[in-house]
């Protein structure tokens, strides 16, 4: 029996109950709710048979971006595909079942093209654009992410009730492409909709960010404090975020503060928290600042995620932990299977071997204090770490490290175009660390200050 849930779009259940909560699944994915495991748990219970369901236990693993999901997302994508056999299923739960083998297989790009064929059939269909927008996040697919959006959007009225969220999606994407006026705009708009966004309230702490506005960016936070709170480990991320923007007026007890208390309350190994403490400690110890043995716990960590290889993204942040401690086996040994997985054919050890293994070199070399090789590599990975995924916010830790190697290396006219191009990222607005970094750069060039 096909029902209809509330993106507007046909679902094969055969009892309201399950409905309700396939319903439950779509709300607190698309608000980063903790519930979504057990909405779609209830209705695999009630509906063993719902393919698509099966096909979503499968993505959504995948979207963690951890080795050990791998076995589970196969079992339920042979689960879904046996299924598919026996019943008659929309062409939106076939394109689950197609994107979750492509995504497998190692092909995303593949995977968003099953996604984006629904969304020309179901523009209506937020949860597929949630899981377009997803999947380009990983890939690092910015104007993709607002392409896909853009489409769709004029299917969204005021009488969806999922209007918000996309409205969110759109402001996320509007930033990273670099418009912070509409993107404030958007999100702004969509929290109206929507009070529970997370994602759509962070968009807009990153335009904060971006324009060196970070007064108003916490105030942003404080302010919804509803809109994320409530949200599973990205509420992390959200802290993240405010901590960055403390970061920028100097108040680095604050960001310890914040950093012990709340993002990293739970002491998970999950790549996104991950990522969240250790390039924050990196851009402490930047500024001079002693961050104690809190490197200790990540690299811990980190240690057993080596040989992961999910994710650049991840594996860089992975290295960050183990250069931070001094772990100089468990590095070496991600530079060789760093080494290994770029030999490989595909999508994603393309992405391993350019940028990741310049990028992982510079790390290693930044941490050993050998600056000029540092800068070399970083500078050579530089153009192409959009690829890695992940924000412009998040990526800068790196921007960050090969900015302050050239500057100790000695490479006062790369690194000035470093910074000159970091600046008009950022829309010309002059953040904490464009201030420092010029100023030390015309101390080492012996230009009075202005």
């Amino acid at each position: 029996m096909t029902k209809t849930d509330i993106c507007f779009c046909p679902v094969t259940l055969t009892t309201d109950a399950a409905l309700r909560d396939w319903n439950g699944v779509i709300h607190a994915l698309l608000s980063h709710g903790t519930r979504t495991p057990e909405y779609l748990g209830r209705v695999m219970d009630a509906e063993p048979e719902f393919a698509m369901g099966h096909a979503a236990r499968g993505l959504f693993c995948l979207m963690t971006g951890r080795a050990e999901v791998i076995a589970p997302a196969r079992g339920a994508l042979a689960k879904a595909q046996s299924l598919a056999q026996l019943q008659s299923l929309t062409p939106r739960e076939t394109g689950w079942i197609k994107a979750l083998e492509h995504w497998l297989h190692g092909r995303p790009s593949a995977a968003i093209g099953e996604i984006e064929k629904i969304l020309s059939r179901w523009p209506e269909d937020t949860l597929s654009a949630k899981l377009s927008h997803g999947i380009r996040f990983m890939i690092g697919d910015s104007h993709g992410m607002r392409r896909s959006v853009e489409r769709v959007l004029l299917a969204h009225g005021p009488d969806h009730a999922c209007r918000g969220y996309l409205l969110g999606c759109h402001a996320f994407s509007l930033e990273e492409t670099g418009d912070y006026s509409q993107a404030e705009r958007t999100g702004l708009e969509g929290l109206t909709y929507a009070q529970d966004d997370a994602w759509g309230l962070h968009a807009v702490a990153h335009v904060h960010d971006m324009t060196a506005r970070s007064q108003d960016g916490i105030a942003l936070i404080e302010d919804h404090f509803s809109a994320w709170f409530g949200a599973n480990n990205f509420r992390y991320h959200v802290w993240w975020h405010k901590a960055l923007l403390h970061m920028d007026l100097g108040q680095t007890d604050v960001v310890l503060g914040l950093y012990d208390a709340q993002i990293r309350a739970d002491k998970t190994d999950d790549y996104r928290d991950i990522s969240n403490a250790t390039s924050l400690l990196m851009r402490l110890e930047l500024e001079g600042v002693d961050v104690g043995r809190r490197w200790e716990e990540l690299a811990d960590l980190s240690e057993a995620r080596v040989e992961d290889g999910c994710l650049v993204f991840a594996d860089l942040h992975y290295m960050l932990a183990l250069v931070g401690a001094a772990r100089g086996p468990a590095r070496e040994a991600m530079t060789a299977r760093f080494a290994r997985d770029a030999a490989k054919p595909g999508e994603m050890p393309s992405r391993v071997d350019h940028p990741g293994q310049a990028a992982l070199a510079g790390l290693n070399a930044f941490s050993e204090g050998r600056y000029d090789e540092a800068f070399r590599n970083l500078a050579h990975a530089r153009p192409a770490m959009q690829t890695i995924g992940g924000s412009h916010a998040q990526r800068d830790v790196f921007e960050r490290m090969t900015i302050d190697a050239g500057l100790r290396a000695g490479r006062y006219d790369a690194t000035e175009t470093i910074l000159k191009d970091r600046l008009y990222l950022r829309g010309g607005r002059f953040d904490r660390f464009a201030t420092t970094r010029f100023e030390q750069l015309n101390r080492a060039r012996r230009i009075p200050a202005q």
